[in-house]
């Protein structure tokens, strides 16, 4: 009987009754105890059970798939799954399996209607007894924010976790920063961005060390902690620990951000108003460029600009903004240019066909490869017959040998599945009536499409847009694939033309061409 054992805790160690060890030490003693057991395989989550996308769980039903063993044993059925939906799906998949299931510490047998029977009223408790669990922490967790204790999350800035209260207690490097935050956002009539500016601009940092940035600064700005409070489930609660501001500056800060609209479900650069948007690249910090819009005493001016640059201020990241409607220009104007090129998919096929012919010879000898180890199997397993038939050989040390013998020849076969159809992908080069079609296609849309539109095929024909400055921005796109059977296209390899935010853009050289016109999706 080849066993498998699977084990698992919800949290560290240290404060478990059961800890893996344990579980395992005793999984051990239990099969040592069983005439003709064997443990082949051992299986182990550190998480929750309420929960079957566990990964040692997931990989312990493929392997029970692939029969790699004939029964699973767990300590107590809880261990397996705190959940009757969650045990019964398990159950079933091990039974489709042809895997039996035991527990080492409850007696019942999976193969009979009792024993199944047994195995959901144990279920039901072990998820009783996990709901009972969630409710004692969540009224501790109550009763703890009533006596003004912390409960949610690292402490906010200037202050401090006195772990023997479990009150806040003030950071005196922190504390006096958080008043003049409120004030300037106020009085001052700063923004958070400007706030921010000004934070870093004189060295000050986060409690975690990093530069702050407007989302720092309306964390700060919204907690109500810095009135001597505390949060949890939707309540808040009075706390001992010394406020920060005095509740008239906090209710009237919060007027002026409503005021203000400084919702992020509410900002006016949407991405879906940028056409390259999560295409542009900084290749200084390589962060993408997000939307956003500047306003002047009577326009809007819309704009790319780094996500460093725009959360923690230029000194972080000084690459350029760019203006959008020239960029979206400059890119279009790049990839029009790209497609103007005549014998651009005739050059891109020979290229594919050339790299083919390579791929095809390594293909060739893994293919031979493969077809020699499954000939020395079948021989092997010959021997081992014979040398069992006459009495050489004792019967466990053969089933053992043949079976990894058996395992191994079934992935051998289905690479030699994966070989012999990638051998008959030949890449093939559009006609001309084709190449006309895809880039008629492709102009129209580019010219005359919707916002919407034109975003798709971007999506579709632009990889990224690496962007150094205004004068060297580098886009690197996609070419479609050759016309399907059902006169549809889809992108495939890619290319690397360059352009620039420059009165006169560069068109693409033929150097830089490299696409692969095949039946797949490049990889990224």
């Amino acid at each position: 009987m080849r066993v498998a054992t699977y084990t698992r805790i919800s949290t560290d160690e240290e404060h478990q009754p059961n800890s893996l060890e344990a579980q395992a030490t005793r999984l051990g003693s239990y099969i040592a105890s069983q005439e003709g057991w064997e443990l082949v395989r051992q299986f182990s989550d550190q998480m929750t059970g309420a929960t079957t996308e566990r990964p040692d769980l997931q990989r312990m039903l493929t392997e029970a798939r692939a029969g790699r063993f004939d029964l699973l044993l767990v300590y107590r059925v809880d261990r397996f799954s705190r959940s009757v939906r969650g045990l019964a799906q398990l159950l079933d998949e091990l039974d489709k399996a042809g895997v039996a299931f035991r527990s080492a510490t409850e007696p019942f047998d999976t193969t009979t209607p009792a024993g199944r029977m047994m195995v959901q009223m144990l279920g039901v408790f072990a998820e009783f007894e996990r709901a009972t669990i969630v409710d004692r922490v969540i009224a501790g967790m109550e009763r703890k924010a009533a006596r003004g204790e912390w409960t949610a999350g690292g402490p906010p800035f200037g202050y401090r976790l006195d772990s023997a209260t479990g009150h806040l207690v003030v950071v005196e490097d922190e504390a006096p920063l958080v008043p003049i935050v409120f004030d300037l956002y106020l009085t001052k009539r700063m923004g958070a961005r400007s706030i921010a500016n000004w934070l870093n601009e004189r060295g000050h940092r986060t409690k975690y060390g990093k530069p702050w940035s407007h989302m720092s600064v309306l964390t700060v700005l919204r907690n109500r902690a810095y009135v001597g409070e505390v949060f949890f489930r939707d309540r808040y609660h009075k706390a001992p620990h010394p406020p920060l501001v005095d509740v008239e500056v906090f209710d009237a800060v919060q007027e002026l951000r409503a005021g203000r609209g400084e919702n992020l479900s509410k900002r006016a650069a949407n991405s879906s108003a940028y056409l390259l948007s999560g295409l542009v690249v900084c290749s200084m910090c390589g962060k993408r460029f997000v939307g956003n819009i500047a306003g002047g005493s009577r326009y809007r001016y819309r704009y790319y600009t780094c996500f460093t640059r725009q959360r923690y201020g230029k000194e972080s990241c000084p690459t350029d903004r760019l203006p959008a409607e020239e960029l979206d220009q400059a890119v279009l104007d790049s990839l029009l240019a790209l497609y103007e090129e005549v014998d651009l998919f005739e050059r891109a096929a020979d290229a594919a066909r050339q790299r083919a012919s390579a791929e095809r010879e390594r293909l060739l000898t893994e293919l031979e490869a493969v077809e020699a180890e499954l000939r020395k199997g079948d021989d092997a397993i010959e021997r081992y017959l014979l040398a069992f038939e006459a009495g050489t050989l004792t019967d466990a040390t053969c089933s053992k040998r043949l079976d990894a013998i058996a395992d191994r020849a079934v992935e051998l076969r289905a690479r030699r599945v994966d070989l012999s159809s990638a051998l008959e992908d030949e890449p093939r080069a559009p006609s001309e009536a084709q190449v006309a079609k895809v880039r008629k296609l492709i102009l129209k849309a580019m010219k005359d499409g919707s916002m919407a539109e034109r975003k798709v095929l971007m999506n579709a024909l632009v990889h990224e847009v690496t962007v150094t400055s205004r004068a060297d921005v580098v886009p690197v796109f996609r070419f479609p694939s050759p016309l399907l059977a059902d006169g549809k296209v889809r992108p495939l390899a890619r290319s690397a033309p360059s352009a620039g935010l420059e009165p006169a853009h560069t068109a693409p050289e033929a150097d830089a061409l490299s696409a692969e016109l095949r039946g797949r999706e490049p990889s990224s």
